[in-house]
């Protein structure tokens, strides 16, 4: 008789409330909710994102939390669609009162989940969005520091990472998945590359959740270009690696840009693999004590997830920056008021794990931080710009 309605509210929804039990909960208690992918084609990803976001929570109510009140995340499921994205932040809203929102994982779900901030005026941070044209809402926050035009630095930077690795590609083959963030970068690099004088030997794309790449394998290899170009998003990357590996077709460069981090480390097929990040498991990333604590425990509780990679890359910085900004702007403006906490973060910077953040440009965006990595013998490494690359660190082309 005492279990079912303990049972019915477990299944409504996940809560991390700094490992505090039910009845430990008091009415002080600061909600925080969001959606997360936890099943559907995001969920490889979205689980860096959890683990990263209890890790926080878990640390901050350990140094008092916000304003003197202990944290409670409330967590549900959006299955990976933007639709049931929405539906749960209204919940969170109306439901169960919570009183600061966290951003959910990918474009399309934070699109859905600003859409709800907006109506009802709420601060947003998110740690995944990819279009900051389309963040017009001005109490938005990204935690995914890309800076306000991503589809020409970003394309621009895996070229000049390319250069100074001694690459010199004449022909690029361009294939994309049609997940928003992802086709408005591979689009954005169509026309850097064209200003850059690649010649474009194939453009190709599909619908986000295909599985069949046997057919863009075939293409991509009577292409033949010297550098390839994948649009991807979570395990794309791979399905498509292991289609071309069925043709005996292997890229001499190739870039992927959003492929689940793990499974790309441990697939033999993504040698010598591009892609970005802002934040890699090694120096000088890791050369500030001050997350020394924060990456031992993601490695051990990564483990205990049996994840594929443990290693605290991009995917989780990212997560953890956007944690990083909500608490500032809380403490900040010492307050729990949406406007407030906006206008303060608009006025100040914010240190993070992935560098100095601001938030005075274009729809809030500041500076684009991103990097360019290589996967090389089951690791990441980060080879461009110099000051971030691992010491001693060279290219494989």
């Amino acid at each position: 008789m005492q279990k079912r309605p303990f049972l019915k509210l477990l299944g409504a929804s996940v809560v991390f409330p700094g490992l505090q039990t039910f009845a430990q909960t008091p009415a002080k208690t600061i909600k925080i909710g969001s959606t997360l992918s936890l099943t559907g084609p995001l969920a490889g990803t979205a689980v860096v994102h959890k683990i990263a976001g209890e890790i926080f929570v878990e640390l901050l109510n350990k140094r008092g939390g916000l304003l003197g009140r202990q944290v409670e995340w409330i967590v549900k499921d959006d299955q990976s669609k933007p639709d049931l994205a929405r539906t749960h932040y209204e919940q969170l809203l109306t439901g169960e009162k919570v009183d600061l929102l966290m951003g959910p994982y990918a474009t399309a779900n934070t699109l859905a989940a600003m859409g709800v901030a907006q109506r009802n005026g709420k601060v947003l941070m998110s740690n995944s969005f990819g279009i900051p044209s389309l963040a017009k809402y001005d109490m938005h926050f990204p935690g995914y520091v890309i800076g306000a035009l991503p589809g020409t630095t970003a394309p621009t930077l895996v070229l000049d990472a390319i250069a100074a690795g001694g690459g010199n590609p004449r022909s690029v083959a361009m294939v994309s998945s049609k997940f928003p963030s992802v086709i408005f970068m591979s689009e954005g690099a169509r026309e850097v590359f064209k200003k850059r004088g690649l010649k474009e030997n194939l453009w190709l794309e599909w619908e986000f959740g295909n599985k069949d790449f046997g057919p863009i394998a075939s293409r991509l290899k009577e292409a033949n270009a010297d550098f390839v170009w994948v649009g991807s998003i979570g395990p794309e990357s791979v399905q498509l690696l292991e289609a071309m590996d069925k043709i005996d077709y292997h890229p001499k460069i190739h870039f992927h840009l959003y492929p689940s981090p793990g499974a790309m480390s441990q697939s033999p097929l993504a040698k010598n693999a591009l892609t970005l990040t802002t934040f890699e498991q090694h120096a000088p990333f890791t050369n500030s004590p001050v997350y020394a604590e924060v990456i031992k425990m993601f490695n051990e509780r990564a483990a205990k997830a049996n994840l594929p990679d443990t290693v605290f890359e991009m995917q989780a910085a990212n997560a953890y920056t956007g944690w990083q900004i909500l608490e500032s702007g809380v403490k900040g403006s010492a307050s729990l008021e949406d406007r407030k906490i906006a206008d303060w973060l608009k006025a100040n910077k914010v240190d993070t794990m992935v560098g100095r953040v601001r938030f005075d440009g274009p729809n809030n965006y500041g500076d684009d931080l991103n990097r360019v990595k290589q996967l090389q013998n089951g690791k990441w490494v980060v080879l461009h710009p110099k000051e971030m690359a691992l010491p001693g660190g060279k290219m494989i082309l």
